[in-house]
């Protein structure tokens, strides 16, 4: 299936070369919109009905901001979509399709076989902030950064600990220095104040890394 993409600039999803890119064409059945602006390009696309599906890149927003939302009734043939990438570190090749309740199964179909045959994996989640992993994994590393505050053990102890009991590749506080603690403020700041759960609450070293790399 042939697909076009509008690139607004600064994808976290492609930053850089991809088979994604490489297969586009000047014009297809399915738009693929990335870049920090997608959701404003969204806007300028027109019709978007004679398209199979429409995909625009999330940041850690909901779809509704950019198609809005009725009754818990909303869903078309535009989807969301963000390939996920660990504060500075490579993306990965899983992609989180994001729908709404009456999105069109014609339109993840047509989605899925565009992304899988560009060698990338796909899970379907429905449309909430954070969608699957940050979900998951981000009161883990609050958790562990919390821990590490209270003097339970020293982090390398805890990387340690988790990596060979849980047979995880890498300890949480050596993967969160790696790739950023002052992102991984800014997405648990955002879960924070969506959901008002405690276990998104930026634990204190993202806080002072945001801090420091304002000051910077």
């Amino acid at each position: 299936m042939n697909y076009s993409i509008i690139d607004s600039g600064n994808s976290r999803s492609f930053p850089a070369a991809h088979p994604l890119l490489e297969g586009q064409s000047s014009d297809g059945d399915i738009v693929i919109l990335i870049g920090a602006d997608a959701g404003a390009a969204l806007s300028r696309l027109g019709d978007t009905g004679s398209k199979a599906a429409v995909l625009v890149e999330l940041g850690t927003e909901s779809l509704g901001v950019h198609t809005g939302e009725s009754r818990g009734r909303e869903g078309s043939n535009v989807l969301g979509f963000a390939r996920f990438r660990l504060g500075d570190g490579e993306p990965s090749n899983l992609v989180e399709l994001v729908r709404q309740p009456q999105t069109q199964q014609s339109a993840i179909d047509a989605a899925r076989q565009v992304l899988e045959a560009a060698g990338l994996k796909v899970a379907v989640c429905f449309d909430f902030q954070g969608r699957i992993i940050d979900r998951l994994v981000r009161p883990y590393y609050n958790a562990a950064l919390r821990r590490l505050d209270e003097g339970l053990a020293s982090a390398d102890d805890i990387d340690l600990t988790l990596r060979l009991g849980l047979g995880y590749p890498e300890g949480p506080i050596a993967l969160l220095e790696k790739t950023g603690l002052a992102h991984h403020f800014d997405v648990t700041r955002d879960l924070f104040d969506a959901f008002g759960d405690a276990a998104y609450a930026p634990a204190r070293r993202a806080r002072v890394a945001k801090a420091r790399a304002e000051k910077e």
